[in-house]
């Protein structure tokens, strides 16, 4: 049965168990994002593909969870939160056990647009219920919970898949979804099937539907395969470029002017939403990107193993999961802008730490910032979360939360391909640069292969080493580039979070007062 009234908040073990099991679902989800991606190498060489195909596994993922997630506020009125939040998570368990069965690499493709597609809806969901779950005074605790799942998982995910493939199968970084999907279901339907949103029975916008696809599709698979095809030098991603921006314009118009359209735009007329979503995204965007290209660095040029550089970023989730209920009970008491300030600002501090490593840095030094990164990340998804929430009522909030994920994980994935590019653009750079004194006519160039030659080593053999050389502290260079741009980028953000206005209830009510 639909309930039409706003349910009361949970209380005594009631809400710790929604809590947990909530959290499980998006810790899960979250997890799914970069567990695989470690594991390419072993799925690759099991299904007998190359690598590069091999890396269809997560962009199959990527493009189906970018589509479902704007669709989570029509979905929720037309099906219930409730309703759709369990059948999410048991699609997904489905979807999961498909994956870990697939006998080819088609299949395994399949089940994970499958999988993709139904773990759209859940995140957003998830923090709808838990905001419903709690009083209006502690709508900003029930943030913390939610936010230290999405802030552990993804640099969990590498770790933990590259145990599973070193000791076990692949086929189990999928299977360890089907207990925990499992439990976090029954749990959930326990305590919230009582507690369903209204239903509304709209129709199905289309054309607005086709035109996401086309657009988000495009553009995750432009950005996914950019690198590997030479970007515009490629007249595939030419043509994928020219889809993307003609839908994306035709879709803008048409979700304007439709009466029930698949994604409510007008969510960015509130200067809260829009000042939010802008600098949550952007700001996940530095961060995911250089949370790829750092492990990279240690793994390629560095000489470290996928386990070392795993457990070298591994630290940036504990002071995250220390502070977070602290910035919980914070929040209430302060400007939400100033926990922003100050998480830009200590992101800013640490990566112009990283911007001055050197080839021979050492473990201790890499993981000073790695442990204070924690801190900038406990005050980045809860005050922006509550910044973008505030003032919607109960039934815009599925939306607003599921169009706001949509963006970050959007910008997630164009973060990720531009600092790759960038990357490389500035190896390149740096490499051509150092090399211009390497030279016969450079006396310390020339005394190097001469000390090199004595050891025994040919002349070719003497130009390799010191060629390897270049490119090691090309690719140091280049990767403190990203980070020094990164630091100056978060700074300047600080500017556009004042943009937005201040949460005025105390309590992070106006957060919360969608829940109840």
């Amino acid at each position: 049965m639909t309930s039409h009234a706003q349910p009361a908040p949970l209380r005594g073990g009631q809400l710790v168990l929604g809590t947990v099991a909530l959290s499980l679902a998006t810790f899960m989800n979250v997890l799914d994002t970069s567990i695989a991606n470690v594991s390419i190498p072993a799925i690759s060489g099991d299904l007998g593909v190359s690598a590069s195909q091999g890396t269809w596994v997560i962009t199959s993922f990527a493009v189906a969870n970018a589509i479902s997630v704007p669709l989570t506020g029509w979905l929720t009125e037309r099906f219930g939160q409730v309703r759709l939040f369990i059948s999410s998570i048991l699609l997904f368990v489905i979807s999961s056990w498909l994956c870990g069965m697939a006998p080819t690499l088609g299949f395994l493709l399949a089940a994970r647009v499958l999988q993709g597609a139904v773990a759209g809806p859940m995140i957003p969901l998830s923090q709808s219920l838990l905001l419903s779950s709690y009083p209006q005074q502690k709508s900003a605790m029930a943030l913390s919970m939610w936010g230290m799942t999405t802030l552990v998982a993804p640099v969990l995910g590498p770790i933990l898949g590259g145990w599973i493939s070193d000791n076990y199968q692949w086929p189990w970084i999928f299977y360890i979804n089907i207990p925990i999907g499992i439990l976090a279901a029954s749990v959930t339907w326990s305590i919230y099937r009582t507690r369903e949103s209204q239903i509304q029975h709209k129709p199905i916008d289309k054309v607005g539907l086709t035109l996401l696809v086309l657009w988000v599709g495009s553009l995750q698979i432009m950005l996914d395969k950019g690198k590997e095809l030479d970007w515009f030098n490629s007249t595939t991603i030419v043509a994928l470029a020219l889809v993307a921006i003609v839908s994306f314009a035709f879709f803008i118009v048409w979700e304007i002017t439709e009466k029930y359209p698949v994604v409510d735009l007008t969510l960015f007329k509130g200067i809260n939403f829009t000042g939010g979503v802008v600098a949550i995204s952007v700001g996940y965007g530095l961060f995911f990107g250089n949370l790829v290209i750092l492990p990279q660095w240690l793994q390629i040029y560095l000489g470290y193993t996928a386990t070392q550089a795993g457990l070298i970023l591994a630290p940036v989730g504990l002071f995250a999961i220390l502070l977070s209920p602290v910035i919980g009970k914070t929040l209430p008491k302060v400007d939400a802008r100033w926990l922003v300030t100050a998480s830009f600002a200590l992101f800013a501090l640490v990566f112009y730490m990283r911007s001055e490593f050197n080839t021979q840095v050492d473990v201790h030094t890499l993981l000073i910032p790695t442990f204070l990164q924690g801190i900038p990340m406990s005050m980045f998804f809860i005050p922006l979360t509550a910044i973008i929430l505030s003032g919607l009522p109960a039934r815009r909030i599925p939306a607003a939360a599921g169009l706001s994920n949509f963006v970050r994980i959007l910008c997630g994935g164009v973060g990720t391909s531009i600092t790759a590019t960038l990357w490389d653009n500035r190896i390149s750079l740096h490499h051509a640069q150092l090399t211009e004194s390497a030279n016969v006519y450079n006396p310390i160039f020339d005394h190097a292969v001469n000390g090199l030659t004595t050891l025994g080593l040919s002349h070719q053999q003497a130009y390799g080493m010191i060629d390897g050389l270049i490119t090691n502290q090309s690719a140091m260079l280049g990767a403190n580039d990203i980070f020094w741009i990164s630091a100056v980028l978060f700074i300047l953000m600080i500017g556009l979070v004042w943009f937005t206005r201040p949460i005025k209830s105390s309590g992070g009510a106006d957060v919360a007062a969608g829940a109840h």
